[in-house]
């Protein structure tokens, strides 16, 4: 029996040790990622998305530095789902490089935010600056229930 749990390579699955036994995946079976390499999983969480609302509108700025526009996509499904996904490639490598430091994450990325029923969704736009995606979805005008004044008689 392992006093010291075996995380990689090297695993047994026997019921009776609890440090053998397989570690759970979160992302197993998970449809939106499902296309994702196990190696990419960190470049999703790397996409950090601010959500923001005004009075006029809800406005996201997603920090995706080093992308062009042309490697990032924005979707608007028709259930109010607001899709935000890219691909950061990864630098190419000579054979003689000799590397120090690799820090920087590449892959895909992808977030999805439900947008609420007040938003206009044929008029989302997206911008970016400085690698920063701002994507701002307009509100609806909120009607103001009339109130109506009724006479009580006697």
């Amino acid at each position: 029996m392992s006093l010291i749990p075996s995380f990689f390579g090297n695993r047994r699955s026997n019921v009776f040790d609890p440090f053998s036994l397989d570690i759970w995946d979160p992302f197993e079976g998970f449809n939106a990622i499902s296309n994702f390499r196990p190696s990419e999983t960190t470049a999703i969480a790397n996409a950090r998305i601010d959500w923001k609302e005004t009075a006029n509108e809800h406005v996201f700025k997603v920090d995706v530095p080093g992308l062009k526009k042309e490697e990032v996509k924005v979707e608007v499904e028709d259930n109010a789902i607001l899709q935000i996904s890219g691909e950061r490639s990864k630098e190419e490598e000579e054979k003689n490089d000799r590397w120090h430091r690799v820090e920087r994450s590449s892959g895909k990325f992808l977030r999805r935010f439900r947008l609420p029923e007040n938003a206009k969704l044929d008029h989302v736009k997206a911008a970016m600056e400085n690698g920063v995606l701002t994507v701002t979805v307009p509100k609806e005008e909120v009607k103001k229930p009339e109130v109506k004044s009724i006479h009580i008689t006697s």
